[in-house]
């Protein structure tokens, strides 16, 4: 028998007689109510996902539109201003390695800027890591994968005793990466010496940024880039449509794959073209350098976006109080992003040395940096953290460096460089933190 303040159980046992668990579970059976499912969000048509793209500028989710449309006019008015020499094959294939050290650059201070935080010390990193594989090179005799290592292994030093210091000891950002500006600049001065100069002649070196891939090669990663960016792209929609979440029309995830593959194509076939200037030498295929930049921005992507610590990095820049309470061991995201960005500073400065053929004490302590933060802020990259993709260190960098080609073949000088690039930096700026307030106001 049971009364009304003792319902039996479903196996007929008193409650008395049931452990404290199957009480529990007993109680939440006796108490839960069906709950209706959630409908599946149905899939807009052409029409409404670019409508709803549009909302999502005007709320000021832009992402890298505007970097976009600037390098596409960039291209139409230097092609206009010099249509013999802008968009020839050679002069592309120029641009494309002034811009790998810069793109590089960037994408390593992507993760710093992700998090709000700045590092003055890269470009001046990259020179140090770069004067380490120099040295390590013509001093020791050692072979290239060494050096090379020697080089990635002292940016990877740098970034670790920064980030110690800003994490841990709880100093500035700006402060700390101010003085490794200044001191690292004295470490390549006592490698090279006063006015001295470290040659990089190893050939494999020498090739990351003046060797071509074979045009063959070449073709066949244009094709496995494309296939890939469609296939995870694809994937991702058919995962969120079987899910039922709120999606893209499917029209527009393929217009965007077969946008991305035409521009691959169009660039490898320009890269595919002879560009020596005398018949008898054949110039061709695209810059060694490329691949590299393929590549990082394949792994780096992935990082950010399909990772656990990827989450994290957007979750401590987003608010790190937040992630604190979330459980995110705030400190080690810190230390971690200023050592990816000073490592992929040495890479920056191993292509920088490969370009130039040498390494002087003044490597990277220039406009590298500048350029660097630039391209990262110009292709989209917030500069109040939490915002931001590796992808726009890209498209910056592409941005940076054809107003610096550009207005070279007009013969323009240098200040007007400075004036266009600030001035185009200072825009950028402006539309991060306006569309921060429309994300704002959108969110209230």
């Amino acid at each position: 028998m049971t009364t009304a303040h003792e319902p039996a159980s479903d196996t007929g046992a008193p409650p008395a007689q049931l452990t404290e668990r199957e009480q529990i579970a007993q109680l939440a059976r006796a108490t839960a109510v069906a709950s209706p499912m959630a409908e599946p969000a149905p899939e807009p048509t052409f029409a409404e996902g670019v409508r709803a793209y549009v909302q999502r500028v005007r709320a000021g989710d832009i992402g890298s539109l505007p970097a976009v449309l600037g390098l596409v006019v960039l291209f139409v008015l230097f092609s206009s201003l010099r249509p013999e020499t802008f968009p020839s094959p050679i002069n592309i294939a120029n641009l494309i390695v002034q811009a790998s050290s810069i793109i590089v650059l960037a994408m390593g201070l992507t993760f710093v800027l992700l998090l709000g935080d700045i590092d003055l010390s890269a470009g001046v990193a990259g020179g140090a890591s770069a004067g380490v594989m120099a040295s390590t090179i013509s001093v020791l005799g050692a072979p290239w994968y060494l050096a090379v290592l020697a080089g990635l292994l002292t940016g990877l030093v740098i970034g670790t005793l920064i980030g110690l210091l800003v994490a841990r000891v709880g100093i500035p950002s700006f402060v700390v990466t101010l003085a490794f500006f200044l001191g690292l600049q004295g470490v390549t001065l006592r490698l090279i010496g006063q006015g001295g100069t470290v040659p990089v002649r190893d050939p494999v070196i020498v090739q990351i940024a003046n060797g071509n891939v074979p045009i063959v090669l070449g073709w066949v990663l244009t094709i496995l880039a494309a296939a890939l960016y469609a296939g995870l792209t694809i994937r991702r929609w058919l995962g969120q449509r079987r899910r039922g979440l709120t999606r893209d029309n499917g029209g527009l995830v393929i217009a965007r794959a077969v946008g991305v593959a035409a521009a691959l194509v169009a660039l490898t076939a320009v890269l595919s073209q002879n560009r020596a200037r005398v018949p008898s030498i054949v110039l061709a295929g695209m810059p060694w350098s490329v691949p590299l930049i393929a590549v990082l921005l394949v792994v780096l992507t992935v990082v950010l976006g399909r990772t656990s610590y990827g989450r994290h990095v957007y979750a401590v820049g987003g608010s790190a109080e937040a992630a604190r309470r979330a459980g995110i061991s705030v400190p080690a995201i810190r230390v971690s992003v200023f050592m990816i960005g000073s490592t992929l500073a040495a890479v920056s400065g191993i292509i920088e040395a490969s370009r130039l053929n040498s390494v002087t004490p003044g490597s990277g302590a220039g406009n590298q940096l500048l350029l660097g933060v630039g391209a990262a802020v110009i292709g989209g990259t917030s500069l109040f953290g939490g915002k931001g993709k590796v992808s726009n260190a890209v498209i910056g960098g592409l941005v940076v460096a054809t107003i610096t080609n550009g207005l070279g073949l007009l013969g323009q000088p240098s200040y007007v460089n400075f004036l266009v690039t600030g001035g185009v930096l200072l825009l950028a700026a402006t539309v991060d933190a306006v569309s921060r307030r429309r994300r704002s106001s959108a969110a209230i």
